[in-house]
Formats: C-alpha cells, sequence, structure tokens
C-alpha cells in the first residue's frame, strides 16, 4: 500500500491510487514515465545532481511528495545498498502509483542512459576509442553545481531542524574530509541524534524487536557463492552484476574497485584500460552511473550482455526499495525512530555537501565556468527557471566556447 504525500494547507487530500478509476491511473503512471525519462536524459553530474534535479520537479512543482517524506525516502536509499538516486526515483514511483509506479519511474529514470551506454559500447567495440564530449561537460558541469546548491538549501531548511541534526551535519562534514567511510558516518549520525532528542523513549523501551530496521541489502560476498568462472556466459555476467548491485554501497569508485579485482585481476575478462573506459563512459553519460554494467556487458557478450548486466545490477535495488519503503512512515510516527531517520537526513546532506564541493573545485575552472555558475544561480533562485533549460544552455555554452577558442 502506497501513502499519500501531505498537502499544503487549503488542498484537498489525494485520491490513493488504488481508489483511482483506471483511466486517472494510467495518467499516473504516463506522468511517472514522462518525467523520469526526461531526467534520466539530462541527469548529467551524478547522484547529487539527479536527488536535486527530482527534488525540484517532485516536491517543487508537481508537489507529488512532500519535503519531508522527500528527505525521508532519500534517507531510506542510504540504508541499502544500490545507486542511490536510482533507489529515490523507484521509491517516488512507488509513492505515486503503487507497483506499477515503482517499476515504471525506475525504468524509465534508467532507461535513456543505459541506451545511450549501449549504442557508444557498440562504437567502442569496433573503434577502441571513447568519443570526447569534454566540451559539453564544460559548460554543463557549472549548471549542476547551481542546481545542487539550490537543492542542498531548500532540502537543508527541513533537514536541520534542530541543533542535533545541525552538530551532526557540521561533524559528519569534517569527518568525510579526513576521510572517514561515508555508510559510517550516515549510521553513527543516526544514533547520535536519535539518542539525543529520543534518550528517554530509548531507556523506557522494553520491546527491542519492535524497533529492528530490516535492512535487506546487509548481505556480503560470503553469502553469494562465488563466480567460479573464466568464461564470461550470459549466467555468469548476470550472477556477477546481480552480486554487485546486491552488495555495493557507496559512490562510482567503490564500483571500480569491485570491477578490478574481479574482472580485470582475478577472471582477466576485460583490460584494465577497457575498466577504464567503461567507467569514463559511464561517468559522462547522463543518468545512473551503474550503467556502467551495460557497457561491460556488451563487451563480453553483446547485446544480450548489455541486457543482463543491466538487469543484473539494477534488481536488486528495485526488490530492496520494495521492502523497505512500507517502513519509512513507521520510522517517523516513532520519535526515537524519528530522530535516527533525522540524523541519516542531516548527515545524507553533509555528505552531498562534501560531493558539491568536489564537484565544483573539478567545474569551476576559470571565470567563464564561475560566470555560469553564478548566471545558473540567479535563474534558479529568482527566476525559477526549470533546470533543463539551463542544462540546455549551458551545453550550447560549452559548444560555443569550443568553437571560438
Amino acid at each position: 500500500m502506497t501513502r499519500e504525500p501531505a498537502e499544503p494547507s487549503g488542498i484537498a487530500a489525494p485520491v490513493r491510487y488504488r481508489d483511482l478509476s483506471p483511466a486517472a491511473k494510467r495518467e499516473r503512471l504516463r506522468e511517472l514515465a514522462l518525467l523520469f525519462l526526461k531526467l534520466g536524459t539530462i541527469s548529467f553530474g551524478g547522484p547529487a545532481a539527479h536527488i536535486a534535479m527530482m527534488n525540484e520537479e517532485v516536491v517543487k512543482r508537481r508537489q507529488w511528495v512532500d519535503q519531508q517524506t522527500f528527505l525521508d525516502l532519500l534517507g531510506a536509499t542510504n540504508l541499502i545498498p544500490g545507486p542511490n538516486s536510482t533507489e529515490l526515483a523507484i521509491h517516488i514511483g512507488y509513492e505515486r502509483a503503487g507497483w506499477r509506479g515503482l517499476i515504471v519511474a525506475g525504468a524509465c529514470f534508467i532507461l535513456p542512459a543505459m541506451l545511450a551506454v549501449w549504442t557508444l559500447a557498440a562504437v567502442y567495440a569496433r573503434y577502441r576509442t571513447v568519443p570526447e564530449i569534454g566540451w559539453l561537460l564544460y559548460g554543463v558541469k557549472p549548471v549542476i553545481i547551481a542546481i545542487v546548491l539550490q537543492a542542498l538549501w531548500g532540502l537543508g531548511k527541513s533537514a536541520i531542524k534542530n541543533v542535533p541534526t545541525g552538530v551532526a551535519a557540521v561533524l559528519v562534514i569534517s569527518l568525510s574530509l579526513v576521510g572517514l567511510h561515508e555508510i559510517l558516518l550516515l549510521f553513527l549520525a543516526g544514533l547520535a541524534v536519535m539518542v539525543v532528542t529520543s534518550w528517554r523513549a530509548i531507556v523506557t523501551r522494553t520491546g527491542v524487536g519492535s524497533w529492528v530496521i530490516p535492512i535487506p541489502g546487509l548481505l556480503t560476498q560470503a553469502a553469494i557463492a562465488p563466480l567460479a568462472a573464466y568464461d564470461p556466459t550470459l549466467p555468469r555476467v548476470f550472477g556477477f552484476f546481480l552480486k554487485i548491485g546486491s552488495i555495493l554501497y557507496g559512490s562510482g569508485y567503490v564500483l571500480l574497485a569491485f570491477l578490478q579485482k574481479d574482472l580485470v585481476d582475478r577472471w582477466h575478462w576485460l583490460s584494465s584500460q577497457e575498466l577504464l573506459d567503461a567507467v569514463a563512459i559511464g561517468q559522462f553519460t547522463p543518468g545512473p552511473v551503474f550503467t556502467t554494467a551495460t557497457f561491460i556487458g556488451y563487451l563480453l557478450a553483446g547485446n544480450a550482455g548489455a541486457i543482463v548486466a543491466t538487469l543484473g545490477i539494477f534488481l536488486p535495488s528495485f526488490v530492496f526499495v520494495a521492502a523497505i519503503n512500507p517502513w519509512v512512515p513507521k520510522l517517523r510516527r516513532s520519535p526515537w525512530a524519528a530522530g535516527f531517520l533525522d540524523g541519516i537526513n542531516a548527515a545524507s546532506l553533509a555528505l552531498m555537501a562534501v560531493v558539491t564541493w568536489t564537484l565544483a573545485r573539478a567545474a569551476l575552472i576559470d571565470p567563464l565556468t564561475v560566470a555560469i555558475a553564478l548566471v545558473s544561480l540567479v535563474a534558479l533562485f529568482r527566476f525559477r527557471v526549470n533546470s533543463a533549460w539551463l542544462i540546455l544552455a549551458g551545453g550550447a555554452l560549452g559548444a560555443l566556447s569550443r568553437a571560438l577558442l
């Protein structure tokens, strides 16, 4: 069962998805498909940028969920393995249109990147070269920084709701910059805010088993039989990427480490250069970086390999979101569990700020890129220009700068 977002004062609560007419249900699915196809096509910049664009579209423009629900869903994505922004899209689809929405939103967000990477993989397999689009990203990256900063401002006002969450956010930023693991920081922040804000409830509560969160992602490599294989058949390709999607927390750099260890060092399915090219294409195409699996699957087993690798790496995200989504409102209703979720939310925003700082150092490299970012900030905050138009404008400026310089 899905829950409906809280509506602004004076607006009647929406009808539940299950109570809608067949035509209204189809309309919701159509809206989800169109939105996430668009986001999957224009969402350059990694998870932080994807989350920022979803916040703008889903919370501000369409009001499908309120800000607190969006934050809670974002926090929930950090409790399970897999790509956060893809899982957030799946959560939103489930909130909006149940099981069908879960599938439609997730698939439509993944599809554009999958097709782009698939096409590039076919070109690469023939010519053994990665196309150069740095000139395009030169203008797009500063716009992405502005979009993420706008989202951080809006989300931060909801996530930093008291002194404990504010202190937790500052500490997470500081500890992240000195190298502590992001998953450890998320859970420590959640526990700390929970203890500080709800210690009385924790001390007096005896039903410990009633608040244990089932995290399906707490799997280890030992829980999955190793692929004792040296020939990349379709079942083995699928099994490998299913394992990756089931256990991998963290960024694209963590994904690179997993792929290097098994595909290059252990099984010799790829060369180091092929792996680096695969990750590069996953990074500079829009959508989730996990579509790197599409590229590798194509190199290993052609078109069928691209399909099974993509299915394998993303399938666990759909399963995990379906399992954890019903627990999110239960967490919010419990005072102490809400404290844990508030800590997770504050830490998520803090880590997003750290990522933004890293991205900004790479994107704002000269006066022109700084100017693009500043103009984009004004357009977003003052005139509320749709981020899609800004991304297109940034790409056009990048192309123009290459032609003139």
